[in-house]
């Protein structure tokens, strides 16, 4: 079901103090995501740096999914600078728990591979997830990423560990 009131766009120097917001909330709705509640590494002044140093990146992103004011998701590619390894992004999305389920993360992977492949640069995107998330493995193989190598253990939960896939695709 896909929702067509969300707006798709690039995350603008206003939209700082939300996305700190918005990280530091979704952490708290799944144990799936890299960091918990109020773990957003960035505060606001960081964010609007971060956002700033994205005008005229042919090879970082950040897309937002828009419901009005409110973010739906977030999704984003990162690449290095180095020679070596600036053909490679590094893919990160989160739809907020009220979202999931409605296409906004298909619309918003779909989005950031055409814009990799437009970008002159980017020729492979990797990601982590952890292996016992099987909706986002199934998402992400659906667009052709594959399970490159399990890193074991890598999650410490609760007392508890979690396996976490490397995934990649060739553009």
């Amino acid at each position: 079901m896909k929702d067509s009131s969300i707006i798709y766009r690039k995350a603008m120097t206003e939209d700082a103090e939300k996305i700190v917001a918005f990280y530091n909330f979704v952490g708290g709705e799944t144990t799936f995501l890299s960091f918990e509640k109020d773990e957003y590494p960035l505060n606001v002044e960081e964010q609007v740096s971060a956002i700033e140093a994205l005008e005229g990146n042919e090879t970082n992103i950040m897309l937002m999914a828009m419901d009005g004011d409110e973010i739906a998701g977030i999704a984003t590619i990162n690449s290095s600078h180095k020679i070596k390894a600036r053909h490679e992004g590094e893919l990160g999305i989160v739809v907020a728990k009220k979202y999931q389920g409605q296409g906004i993360g298909t619309e918003l992977i779909t989005r950031l591979i055409e814009w990799a492949r437009g970008n002159g640069v980017t020729t492979r995107i990797r990601l982590d997830t952890r292996a016992d998330n099987p909706t986002a493995v199934a998402l992400y193989m659906k667009f052709g990423f594959i399970v490159e190598g399990c890193c074991r253990n890598s999650t410490l939960l609760n007392g508890k560990y979690y396996d976490l896939y490397i995934m990649g695709m060739m553009l």
